[in-house]
């Protein structure tokens, strides 16, 4: 197999025409709101309404709509049936870099079965359409009379619309039909265009089940064997069996649930599948909590249900069941994976601390796509782009048959903490006729490794790995800017936790947040899914990387590779010190020994010097900190050298497909373990990553806070008894519990939010 060369999926710096770079357009500049993106020139057209129509039929009425010309370009509006007085409400955009044409032409026609009638016209000249600049209010639509086609007024029928030129600020454009989608007709303009989505808000919801009292059991001569089944929509949990008729559990059921809540939770008391009670909750009723503190509990009736279909009354009984149920508020809900996470505020917003800034996405282009489809005998590819954000979707409009779409569309989102990704991905729109939207490639960009206030403007290779091998499917040209409000709230962040209090004081476990991971990206596909235009399910699965703990030899090696890279400084120091051993530099050697002897004669020099040396390292690599974001890399992600076996056994489904039911059986236990310890090798290596991104500036800020604390330590244990410092730091670890405190320490917080490569794993 052929290996693919490095430069081709290479990060390529961009110089487009924008006003957030200082780039004057045409004399003008695009508004605040729109400098990250090339300005865009349309004609806008709004068709409000027309009245007193004359009648075209034999009946005496008219079946009206409107055609609007401009050039080859043509947009209609839908037809009314039997109506002289239409409203339509509706806004045309052209663009004016395609267009072949000097005037407008707006034509109102009665719809017929077999030629439509002319009804009348109005035309503009463009030198006379007004120029729309934002902020400026809207153009108000006027009253025209409509011409014949000779040109004269008619006696009846009036037309009131709008006619301006503006630019893809304008408040019209996201809702607008566009002259790109003049091929997809009116029905299909809903599917094409851009939209804003904010995710539901996701909340555990914890069922405390305590126990059961005076269970009446169909079988009096043995002990009931009872377990409690609870059913929320698409998700069951069960609690252990126990053997009694007042059976005791105390166990947590902890399951996810959106805004607004529509299931109804269902709990049944069971004895080897005859069911002895149930006990149906409404979600409004349930008490939320924001805290630790327990929830009161609560006895709850269960109603035995009739088995016989003929009988449809409930008969109630004295059985009763125990619970305490809360809506816990104080987790972070996962939907995405926790090292590309966008969000980690908790799910209630009394617990919320402030914005520290904002930041600003340009989605200006694409080149080179990839043929995703077959249209007439020939490839084509229409593309949309998907940006998430915290809660926040956005999808720009699709552009139809292109392999080289440009949107210029910017959207915006607050930031509540810097340790956070946005992930890009871009698609081809397979709705149109009636298919699955087919991902073309993705972005990652991490907001700590931006710095403040400057535009990155860069153009992304789209990689994908499919079964033939690693692929560039095109790239994508973004702008990013991330602006601080409060620059002492954005460093104080690195001291705080990187979760909400409450996973640390009473926290679940790994399994637990991946299963509820699972059913939360379950509940966010079925109710993003019921937007218009839907954003689809595996639009929403390739987001939020589904899948991608399974286990793969190309994963678990590209993080053995990192493990290595990692331990490989360590390798370079054992090798120096041998050198410096075996005399390999007499002058070297002899001044380690010097330095040597003044550390051992003068031990409170030690540390000083320590941080002092890591201090001077710092600033010394700050002339190669990285200039431009992180992005996917082939080579650390082994995509460039993996074999065509390890490539199907990546893409065989979980469980495997394999004809021997053995071979079967081993191959998901061999592939189950290894994606622990693919995960386990991917930690580690983060965690080393972590350590040398405190000098290397990938962070800018992060770096220059800790070359601070740098400076001060070595100055503060300059003038410090050595002795002291240890005597401090012995009884410091050694503290009494009730000095601990439960959550990380600020240099714990500090070094969670370190960046590392994980970043750039495909």
């Amino acid at each position: 197999m052929k290996l693919p060369q490095a430069e081709e999926f290479a990060l390529k710096e961009t110089a487009p025409k924008i006003a957030g770079s200082g780039a004057i357009i045409d004399g003008d500049k695009l508004t605040c709101t729109y400098d990250l993106v090339e300005q865009m020139q349309y004609l806008y057209v709004r068709l409000v309404k027309a009245r007193d129509l004359p009648p075209k039929d034999v009946t005496g009425s008219c079946d009206p709509y409107v055609e609007v010309k401009v050039g080859n370009y043509k947009g209609v509006t839908k037809h009314f049936e039997k109506k002289s007085n239409p409203e339509w409400n509706y806004v045309f955009a052209f663009s004016q870099d395609k267009l072949q044409a000097s005037f407008v032409e707006v034509v109102v026609k009665d719809k017929d079965v077999v030629l439509d009638d002319f009804i009348g016209r109005i035309t503009f000249d463009f030198t006379e359409i007004p120029r729309r600049v934002p902020p400026d209010s809207p153009l108000a639509p006027q009253w025209y009379r409509l011409e014949d086609k000779k040109g004269d007024k008619l006696r009846h029928g009036e037309i009131m619309l709008a006619v301006w030129k503006g630019t893809q600020a304008d408040e019209a454009f996201p809702d607008a039909w566009h002259s790109d989608a003049a091929a997809v007709g009116r029905e299909g303009v809903s599917k094409i265009r851009g939209k804003v989505y904010l995710s539901p808000k996701l909340w555990y919801l914890r069922v405390n089940i305590i126990e059961c009292q005076d269970l009446i059991p169909s079988d009096k001569s043995r002990p009931p064997e009872v377990c409690v089944k609870v059913v929320l929509g698409n998700q069951a949990l069960r609690t252990k069996i126990v053997k009694s008729v007042n059976p005791m559990w105390n166990e947590d059921l902890v399951f996810v649930v959106a805004e607004r809540f529509e299931e109804q939770l269902l709990m049944t008391v069971e004895d080897k599948g005859e069911v002895l009670g149930r006990c149906l909750i409404l979600l409004n009723t349930v008490h939320r909590r924001l805290d630790n503190k327990a929830v009161p509990s609560k006895w709850h009736n269960l109603e035995k249900h009739s088995v016989l279909e003929t009988e449809k009354k409930e008969v109630k009984f004295a059985s009763k069941i125990h619970l305490r149920i809360s809506l816990d508020g104080g987790y972070h809900v996962f939907d995405e994976s926790t090292h590309y996470s966008s969000d980690l505020r908790p799910t209630s917003k009394q617990l919320w601390k402030s914005s520290i800034g904002l930041l600003e996405l340009g989605i200006i282009s694409a080149t080179g796509l990839s043929s995703m489809k077959s249209k007439d005998g020939r490839g084509t590819t229409d593309a949309y782009c998907v940006a998430k954000y915290g809660p926040k979707w956005v999808r720009t409009r699709t552009i139809i048959d292109s392999f080289s779409p440009k949107w210029n569309e910017q959207y915006t989102w607050e930031v509540f903490d810097l340790c956070t990704v946005i992930t890009i991905g871009v698609f081809d729109n397979g709705h149109l006729q009636g298919g699955k939207d087919s991902s073309i490639g993705k972005v990652r960009i991490r907001l700590s490794t931006l710095e403040t206030e400057r535009v990155y403007t860069h153009s992304y290779p789209l990689i994908v790995l499919q079964p033939s091998g690693v692929k560039k499917m095109g790239e994508v040209q973004l702008a990013v800017r991330f602006s601080c409000s409060s620059f002492v709230n954005m460093l104080y962040k690195y001291t705080n936790p990187l979760l909400p209090k409450m996973h640390y004081v009473h926290p679940m476990s790994v399994t637990q947040l991946d299963v509820l991971r699972y059913q939360a990206i379950q509940i966010l596909s079925m109710r993003l899914g019921r937007a218009e235009p839907p954003l689809k399910k595996e639009v929403v699965d390739y987001m939020l990387d589904v899948g991608s703990h399974i286990w793969s030899v190309r994963k678990a090696k590209a993080n053995f590779f990192r493990v290595m890279n990692v331990l490989s400084g360590f390798i370079a120091v054992v090798k120096w010190l041998d050198q410096l051993c075996q005399w390999k530099n007499p002058i070297t050697t002899i001044l380690i020994h010097i330095l040597y002897t003044i550390l051992i004669l003068f031990p409170e020099l030690i540390l000083p010097t320590f941080f002092l040396y890591l201090f001077f390292i710092g600033v010394w690599r700050y002339r190669w900190k990285p200039r431009h974001p992180p992005h996917m890399d082939i080579r650390l992600s082994h995509a460039d050298a993996v074999g065509p076996d390890e490539l199907d056994e990546e893409f065989d489904t979980f469980p495997t497909t394999k004809s021997s039911d053995r071979v079967r059986m081993r191959y998901d236990r061999l592939r189950s373990i290894g994606g622990r310890i693919q995960t386990v090798l991917g930690d580690l290596a983060t965690q080393g990553e972590r350590f040398y991104s405190l000098v290397s500036w990938r962070d800018p800020r992060a770096s220059a806070l800790f070359l601070t604390f740098c400076l001060g330590a070595a100055l503060v244990l300059y003038v410090t008894p050595f002795q002291v410092v240890l005597l401090l730091a012995g009884f410091f670890v050694l503290r009494h519990p009730k000095l601990r405190q439960k959550l990380p320490s600020i240099s714990s917080n500090f070094f969670r939010r370190l960046p590392a490569k994980s970043d750039h794993m495909l």
